[in-house]
């Protein structure tokens, strides 16, 4: 009888509460406390949906209170200061600091365990040098008819519709004040993105948003009207990301605003589907055709697609469709299964899709095994934080590091994980107006840019110590790992780096390329022979 104690006591206190209010008027307020719990335990016996709640009546709903705040618990209170569970509290602090433009050193030492198994650090020189500038920048497309200067970091895809207006705007103006570019995020080019005028990569998903016909297909008409912008830098095409590799997705019609309506040119009141597969093409080449139809649509902006790494046949196949037909992209993002801002199943966060290090390595292999390299960009993305993430990323074979969650971190972002719920505590990822009109454009467009500002600086003091110049002199025998509590060995040691041209003449002593680079096509994103038979003897 003890499950029932609340629920009685509940009852009994009604009633005497009840009784009291006839000598002593306050008691009214009892009355409606206690007598409310008491309906809510009468509920909880009577419904049957919830076989906690009719064991334990009134009960229960603490243990569900408990819960609920339950992440914020450990976040504030039991989460230790460097555990990643996704971002960890030092990092971000960093970014907080960065942001607000205050002191970021850390004294007595450092918390991470430099003798653990996977500690990183990069070697200085004994002959550092001095560097003025910190705005260091690539330039993609250096054969097309309007190359862009990017800078090396810059932030990545994030769409109106899962951000807040506000939260668009103060990106997107602080990327103009740092002068690096804002990527729209596949639900196209809002007016909070044109508003301030920053650089824009302007990316397309499977759905064509800002470009589809009322079919849902690609409209060439209305792609021209977008990409032809001269706010508009560069063109990026979502084949994948990373946080829900494969999956598509559908905003319900419920959410679909007129604003995102006119924004996505789809129909209010009808589900806004986002499929897995694109439409406009089916093979490796058809890829490289419609990148290329969409550069010259473009006016020559350079063009590019981005994708999470999965069957590596598939990656394959469009490498040899590049090499074969000389239809080349001006750019590749790699973006990592490490997720992202997109919510999704909670298969697709853990489980789906090829981490950032071995998808970049990948590419970035590839491309030097066909002499590719030297023509074609590469960017990566995935919890990438600070100036180290940076400085390994690139010396794993970025040319360039795009930043998702850090940059909503200089929003303001708690983390408190409601991306997905319209209950962001910060105004950062809502669409509810009662929370992201606090959330002020002019401040949190100068943390942006601090931010950005602040973590190059960190770069270039970086590269200073290491005797370097420029981010793109880093390679993989900068960066050490500790492999074992008495081990360490270099990048360059851990993986295996092809050599140029290396894929031309012979199969690397690779497994990835040894498995599937002679049976990979580029006609097709079929699975090699080897693999389906593998498949098929589950049917016999």
């Amino acid at each position: 009888m003890q499950r029932y104690l609340a629920y009685a006591a509940a009852l009994l206190l009604a009633v005497t509460m009840l009784v009291l209010a006839a000598f002593w008027p306050i008691a009214w307020l009892g009355v409606a406390v206690f007598g409310a719990l008491a309906l809510l335990g009468t509920w909880d016996l009577l419904q049957t949906r919830s076989t906690l709640r009719r064991n334990y009546p009134v009960l229960a709903h603490f243990r569900y209170g408990l819960e609920s705040v339950g992440p914020e618990i450990r976040q504030y209170f039991i989460e230790g200061d460097t555990a990643e569970v996704p971002f960890s509290r030092q990092q971000r602090s960093l970014v907080y600091q960065r942001a607000k433009g205050v002191m970021d050193v850390v004294p007595f030492g450092s918390q991470q365990d430099v003798y653990g198994v996977d500690y990183e650090w990069i070697n200085h020189s004994m002959a550092p040098t001095h560097v003025d500038s910190h705005d260091f920048r690539v330039v993609i497309g250096a054969a097309s008819a309007q190359p862009y200067s990017a800078s090396v970091f810059n932030i990545s895809a994030m769409s109106f519709g899962a951000l807040s207006a506000n939260a668009v705007r103060a990106l997107n103006e602080g990327a103009r004040r740092g002068g690096f570019y804002h990527d729209t995020g596949e639900g196209s080019i809002s007016p909070y993105h044109r508003e301030k005028g920053g650089d824009l990569v302007w990316e397309i998903g499977s759905g064509y948003f800002g470009c589809r016909d009322e079919q849902g297909r690609f409209s060439e008409e209305r792609f021209v009207e977008n990409a032809c912008s001269p706010q508009v830098k560069m063109i990026e095409l979502k084949l994948s990301q990373g946080a829900k590799p494969g999956h598509g997705g559908v905003l319900p019609a419920a959410k679909v605003s007129a604003e995102i309506a006119a924004t996505r040119g789809v129909p209010m009141g009808h589900d806004c589907v986002s499929p897995a597969t694109h439409s406009a093409f089916s093979t490796p080449v058809g890829l490289l055709q419609f990148i290329a139809r969409l550069r010259e649509l473009s006016g020559g902006k350079p063009t590019g697609f981005k994708l999470a790494i999965g069957h590596p046949w598939e990656w394959f196949g469009i490498a040899k469709a590049m090499h074969e037909t000389g239809l080349l992209p001006d750019f590749i993002v790699v973006d990592g299964a490490e997720g992202g801002t997109g919510a999704a199943p909670a298969e697709f966060i853990d489980h789906v899709g090829v981490p950032m290090h071995e998808a970049l390595l990948l590419v970035h292999n590839t491309l030097v095994g066909l002499n590719l390299r030297d023509r074609v960009r590469v960017g990566a993305a995935g919890k990438i934080i600070s100036a180290f993430d940076i400085a390994r990323t690139m010396a794993m074979g970025a040319d360039w590091c795009n930043a998702g969650r850090g940059f909503m971190f200089a929003l303001g972002c708690i983390q408190s994980q409601s991306c997905h719920n319209d209950r962001c505590p910060t105004g950062v990822a809502t669409q509810d107006p009662a929370r992201w009109r606090h959330l002020d454009v002019a401040d949190k467009s100068v943390r942006v840019q601090q931010f950005h500002d602040n973590t190059l600086k960190a770069l270039r003091d970086m590269l200073c110590a290491a005797g370097l110049e420029h981010p793109q002199q880093l390679g993989p025998e900068h960066i050490l790992r500790r492999v074992s509590p008495i081990e360490v060995r270099s990048l360059a040691s851990l993986y295996r780096f092809l050599e140029p041209g290396e894929l031309l003449d012979r199969v690397p002593s690779h497994a990835v390329f040894r498995d599937f680079w002679a049976e990979a096509r580029s006609d097709a994103f079929a699975p090699p022979r080897r693999v389906s038979a593998l498949c098929d003897t589950k049917d016999r």
